[in-house]
This record gives C-alpha cells, structure tokens and sequence, in this order.
C-alpha cells in the first residue's frame, strides 16, 4: 500500500482519477533490472507479541551463513535484514565500507514449518551498492540499516564525525544499485563541539510507520544518545513527504520525533527498530563488555511524536533474549519473518561478525510464546 501511494502521485498527472486503479494493476510488479520489487516484506502489524509478556520469546532456530561468497570473496558484517515472503528471500545488508546487499533463497517459509534447510546453503546473489549519474558515493559508507519502498531501497549510513564519513539517509535503485540520494542529516545530528552523534554512534536504524495519513513515513533512530543529550536518552528522526512532496522524485524532509529511554547500564545501544501498527516500536538493544560478555533485548516502546526536551519514552516491555536461548553474538538487525505453522508471521534476527573468527553471521528465528488463553481471544 505504502509503494502504491508513491506511484499514485506518479501516475496522477498523466491519468487523473483513474490513477488510484492502474497502480494497484500487477504489472507494476514486474522485475526491475536485476532484482524483483513487486513482492514486500510482510506487515509488521501482522506480528504477533508475547502474550502475557512474561512469556517472551521463543528462539526457534539459528542458523550459521557462509563466510564466503561464490567467488571466495568474504561475506559479513550483516546489520539489517529484510525476509520477503514471496518469492521467499532474505535481504541482507552488509555494512564493509564499500556496502552491498545480499539475496539468499534459503527456503525459509519452509524452515519456519518444521522443514529442514538444504545442506550446504547456497551462496547469496550480490548488489553492490555504488555511486550513480544523480548522486556520488563516498569512498567509504558504513550502511547499518536499510526499508524498502517500492524500487526504492532507502539506507541509514553511519558517521565518523568527519568530512568523509557523514551520516546519511542514502535512496538507492534496488535494481541497479546505484545511489540516486544522498541526504544529510539534520544540524542537531551532525559533527560539531560536543554535540551530534558519535562516532560510530549512528543512524543505526530505519523503519516505516503503517498507515500514516496514506503517504510513506520512515523512522530513524541513532545507535546511542547524541553528545548533547542525556546518556540514556536515545533520539528519533521522522522523515516525511509533505503534502506536494512526491516520494519517487523528491528527498524527504526530516522532523524530531521524541526520544527512547534506554537501560540504566552504562553502553547500551539500540540496533533495529520495528515500527507495529498500535503505535508501539519493537527495539532491538545491545550491550557489550570486554571481553566477550553480550547482552542482547527486544523492548517495547510507545511511539509518540514529542519535542526534544521532552522526557523519553519508557519501554513497556522488554525480554532478555540470551536467557531463551540467543546465541551471544553481535545481533543487528530485526525482520518480520515467514509465516509459522498456525499463521503467525515469526521474528527475524541476524548478526554481524565483523569478519571476526571469533563471531558468525547468523539468523536467528523467533516467535512469541503466547498462553491458551491469549490465543484463543485473537
């Protein structure tokens, strides 16, 4: 719905009122370039949560990817997946410095119904992602968090507090990989004395509202708290369309959208976000301590917009996902998942090893424990 409201705006020019019915025609779904854009991942307000909370979450099945690709080149540095269930792939993004996506047909649809996977798995296709005739590409990008709009493939890039390495909202062409966009973030976001992100502090996460006055909305958050702000307090950026503004042809415009408060532990960090129909934000957090201790959540937050100064939003839930089984690991990235065997959509995670021999890249399948009685009033 969200990719046919763009090309409404595209085609209403030309075709007038009969815009809305020739968008939601199926050949528009047809490949572009190289890779299918028709088919979208699935809801997120399909998702189901634990249900009472204290249930949690059960880890299904991790799965370990290979470390290399057809051509012997390292694969790695995962950190934001996409699961599109038609026709079942995995969208994997890799944040090395010159970025690329991956596209695995590992038959997950299957796997989530009790199947077993196929033996060894095949290698990914790659995009690499690249400069274009619009806009160019820095030498070095690190892409941590990628949404999809239609042929529109939209990545949050992460700063080093330098001239080099900006943070960025990149719009590449999913087809070719070629950047189209090149977005800087708001002033309150960039370098400056004692304030902005940090380095290696973000964006690190991009997710789409459902259903916001019919046109595209995405959500950024960074990794940790801005420089200027409170140690716990993580902000929100809202990227829009403005009435005028088309989504195919023109940049968003950004807005402060409150903030999230994080655990009271020091070096915590917030890695995904997914945006639920009920005005609530799943989040995946993470927490490292030398030398090899990984705490990992899911949180749940209410979404509201808020001014900056205003007091953060307070997780409503949250679930240690190492004590129900996670492998410890450097998880980054967070997906609607195929459908389980009663329906239900899982959860999908992946981890990025920093091409360490000491880590893997794996996903890793969940689903919400519910009771008998939370099932049975659904």
């Amino acid at each position: 719905m969200i990719a046919n409201a763009g090309l409404v705006e595209f085609l209403a020019p030309l075709f007038g009122p009969l815009a809305a019915v020739l968008a939601a025609l199926p050949f528009w779904g047809l490949t572009l370039g190289v890779l299918p854009v028709a088919a979208q991942p699935i809801a997120a307000q399909e998702l189901a949560l634990p249900c009472p909370n204290s249930a949690g979450w059960q880890v299904l099945r991790q799965i370990e990817l290979p470390r290399v690709n057809r051509g012997g080149r390292a694969l790695g540095g995962f950190s934001a997946v996409i699961y599109k269930h038609k026709p079942d792939q995995l969208w994997l993004l890799s944040d090395l410095p010159q970025g690329s996506l991956s596209i695995w047909d590992l038959a997950l649809a299957g796997l989530a119904k009790g199947k077993e996977l196929a033996r060894p798995l095949p290698p990914p296709r790659e995009l690499p992602l690249r400069g274009g005739a619009e806009a160019a590409l820095p030498a070095a990008i690190d892409a941590e968090a990628m949404l999809l709009l239609g042929d529109q493939l939209w990545v949050a890039s992460e700063g080093r507090r330098s001239a080099e390495r900006p943070p960025q909202l990149l719009k590449f062409d999913v087809g070719s990989g070629e950047l189209v966009q090149a977005i800087a973030l708001p002033a309150a976001w960039q370098a400056a004395k004692d304030s902005g992100l940090a380095s290696n502090g973000g964006p690190e996460s991009l997710t789409l509202l459902p259903g916001r006055h019919g046109r595209p909305e995405m959500l950024m958050a960074a990794e940790h708290p801005l420089l200027q702000d409170p140690v716990r307090q993580l902000r929100l950026l809202l990227w829009s369309w403005p009435q005028g503004l088309q989504p195919h042809r023109d940049p968003p415009q950004a807005r402060e959208w409150g903030s999230l408060l994080l655990p009271p532990e020091p070096d915590w960090g917030l890695t995904d976000l997914l945006a639920l129909p009920s005005n609530q934000l799943l989040a995946l957090l993470r927490r490292f301590e030398a030398p090899d201790r990984w705490q990992i959540r899911l949180a749940l937050y209410p979404l509201s917009p808020a001014a900056p100064a205003a007091q953060p939003a307070r997780p409503l839930a949250q679930w240690d996902l190492i004590a129900s089984g996670l492998s410890p690991d450097n998880w980054e990235g967070l997906s609607v998942g195929p459908l389980l065997a009663d329906g239900r959509p899982s959860l999908l995670l992946v981890s990025d090893d920093n091409l360490s021999p000491f880590q893997a890249n794996r996903v890793a399948l969940l689903s919400p424990r519910q009771t008998d009685s939370c099932s049975r009033s659904r």
